[in-house]
């Protein structure tokens, strides 16, 4: 069975070696990680290394019969060193329903401010005015932007619900694609009933649009109510 198990071993590694550009002295000499082990030392998400293979901005030492890519030693150093030169800045977001919140907004940005400036990583603040349901904000496609292009590490909030009301996970998973993290300062949300109020009254608005017009009739009766209930 020692035998066999060698031989096996053996044969594995004969068809291995022809099967990927990699010599058997280069494969001796240096030490290799799989992708599992490669991206927690490097503290990024698998997606994040197959984009980057993907792009060409770090592709795989070689990738064995099975289909498994392994990154080498000399790679880890060079990825490790370009990250320490990493000068990627942080975005703060900051964002209030409507114009007649600005002290909230101001009073966000110096949290986040003063947050960020623990840091020694450059940052910039983007304020936002608009419902958490709306995704057209100025401010919140500066953000998407500015995570498209790789150019931002981390994204800091004050609170969760200050991004978004609904879709968060969404936009966190599109941000985890692109190797950018999210850090919200007080897990506990304190929003004003006010503004929740507001955007629920906009997501009822958006589906009586899609309900037929006797039901979407209804809706809007009802939502008048609501609005006058909202202005007393």
């Amino acid at each position: 069975m020692l035998f066999k198990a060698k031989y096996d071993t053996f044969a594995y590694h004969a068809i291995f070696f022809n099967s990927v550009s990699v010599s058997l002295e280069d494969y001796m000499e240096q030490k290799f990680y799989s992708l599992r082990t490669f991206r927690k030392i490097l503290g990024v998400s698998a997606q994040t290394l197959r984009n980057w293979d993907v792009s060409g901005k770090l592709k795989p030492h070689h990738t064995d019969p099975n289909g498994n890519r392994y990154y080498s030693e000399q790679q880890l150093q060079k990825i490790t060193n370009n990250t320490e030169k990493d000068n990627r800045i942080s975005v703060g977001y900051c964002r209030v329903a409507t114009e007649s919140q600005k002290t909230d907004l101001a009073q966000q940005v110096e949290v986040v401010k003063e947050y960020l400036q623990k840091e020694a990583r450059e940052f910039k603040i983007i304020e936002d005015v608009g419902s958490g349901i709306d995704y057209n904000k100025e401010g919140l496609k500066e953000l998407f932007a500015l995570i498209d292009s790789e150019k931002i590490a981390k994204i800091v909030l004050l609170h969760q619900d200050r991004l978004v009301r609904l879709g968060f996970d969404l936009i966190k998973n599109f941000a985890d694609l692109h190797n950018v993290k999210i850090e919200i300062i007080k897990s506990e949300e304190k929003t004003d009933e006010q503004e929740v109020f507001e955007d629920m009254l906009q997501t009822l608005t958006i589906v009586s649009q899609q309900l037929d017009r006797q039901r979407a009739n209804k809706l809007r009766a009802v939502l008048e109510e609501l609005k006058g209930e909202i202005s007393l």
